[in-house]
């Protein structure tokens, strides 16, 4: 099952070691999200992480940084819905129910089903969908392995992920809440949560 990384939104000074590190460790896929941000502060970012992860990187905003940086693709969600007129290559796009997951995830290389678990990034964003549902909805082949599961994965929920039969567990305040980017500034405690986590998604 591969481990997606969402960035946190806003950026930090320790944010290029803490991705570099996470490259290293064997993250599968991250996904750049820095919604109303200018876009040289992304590109400033890709610069400080080594080429050769590029590829493995999918932005949400400023499309033409795929070009530019040889990214991995393009995510599309509410702010962003459509890809660039004549694009071609990796896209993915953000989906909140089984039936948006059944209409949407054939048009796309992968799909997020949001929100699993209840959210630990965003405060009264809970839980969508009952064990059962997501379980017939697995039986029916609507998750597969091009459906990544969003929302409030941990260690504790992960290999329930493994069992729903999703591709893809997608990580964000779990792993970026070991992080206090105000006054931390060792990441080991980080780090290591990602091995752990990876462990358990392999």
């Amino acid at each position: 099952m591969k481990l997606i990384v969402i960035t946190k939104p806003t950026f930090f000074i320790e944010e290029d070691k803490i991705i570099t590190a996470l490259f290293e460790e064997g993250l599968d896929i991250l996904h750049l999200r820095k919604p109303e941000t200018a876009a040289m502060y992304s590109e400033r970012l890709l610069t400080l992480i080594p080429e050769k992860y590029h590829r493995y990187i999918v932005t949400h905003e400023h499309f033409y940084l795929k070009e530019e940086f040889g990214l991995m693709g393009i995510h599309l969600n509410a702010r962003n819905s459509q890809e660039p007129k004549g694009f071609s290559g990796h896209v993915s796009c953000s989906c909140h129910s089984i039936e948006e997951v059944k209409a949407k995830k054939r048009y796309y290389d992968y799909v997020f089903m949001s929100p699993i678990f209840d959210s630990i990034s965003k405060k009264d964003y809970n839980s969508a969908y009952t064990p059962e549902e997501l379980r017939q909805a697995a039986k029916e082949g609507i998750i597969d392995k091009n459906v990544m599961a969003l929302g409030g994965i941990n260690p504790d929920n992960i290999l329930q992920i493994k069992d729903y039969g999703f591709g893809g567990a997608v990580i964000l305040g779990d792993l970026w809440n070991k992080f206090d980017d105000c006054k931390d500034q060792d990441y080991h405690r980080i780090v290591q949560h990602f091995i752990k986590l990876k462990e358990m998604a392999d």
